[in-house]
């Protein structure tokens, strides 16, 4: 059987990280994360791990050749057979490519990219309303916190917005975002392998439309 290998889109706010979730689920694919790669190979001592962690400990980004080997090192094994969900990875057009070359020479096919579409106003909404607990890290919507409370509702920490959260810190974010993926969508939308889905609405309708989408393109 074919490897069913889904890339997801989307800027900063799509809500990724929760379709990632529910998405995986569903089509009985492995999850994975340009985070989870990274911290497993270090974790593990392996000598990709050692190469990315010294690159990590001096605060620099790991270079694309390295970030590639550690994304094939990673779907070369048996739990990732069935097909994975790539969850920030491609960021740029020259990864998107040696990843085609590295599926290919997997024999997995080129999978689909899936792209969650928000518009600008509304990832600005979401992010400036979103804030941080000082004391567990936990992130919060004020959307989804009772008006009169102002603390955690986890363990009862002071809420903050971080500065990257702020109004004009998202709007630059999101430009940033657009430069870098519009590449990423025409090199995708060229190849027939882009997947749009609108990303506003309720969890559940997202994934609908996204688990609708990608069966009908045979990857569910």
């Amino acid at each position: 059987m074919k490897a069913r290998d889904v890339i997801l889109l989307g800027a900063p706010g799509a809500g990724k990280g929760t379709q990632a979730k529910l998405l995986s689920q569903e089509l009985g694919i492995l999850h994975i994360s340009t985070g989870d790669i990274l911290r497993g190979a270090v974790a593990a001592g392996t000598p990709l791990g050692k190469a990315a962690r010294e690159y990590m400990d001096r605060g620099d980004l790991v270079p694309d050749d390295l970030m590639v080997d550690l994304v094939a090192d990673r779907l070369g094994r048996e739990d990732c057979a069935a097909g994975v969900l790539l969850d920030g990875f491609p960021r740029t057009l020259p990864q998107a490519e040696a990843l085609a070359s590295v599926l290919g020479t997997m024999a997995r096919g080129e999978g689909v990219a899936l792209a969650i579409d928000v518009p600008d106003e509304e990832l600005v909404r979401r992010l400036s309303s979103r804030r941080t607990c000082r004391a567990c890290a936990g992130t919060f919507s004020l959307d989804s916190l009772p008006a009169e409370r102002s603390d955690c509702p986890q363990c009862g920490g002071e809420l903050y917005q971080r500065a990257d959260d702020a109004p004009e810190a998202v709007a630059q974010r999101l430009r940033v975002y657009a430069a870098q993926t519009k590449p990423l969508l025409d090199y995708y939308q060229e190849r027939g392998r882009l997947i749009r889905v609108n990303g506003v609405g309720t969890i559940e309708e997202i994934a609908g439309r996204a688990l609708a989408a990608l069966r009908t393109e045979g990857a569910g």
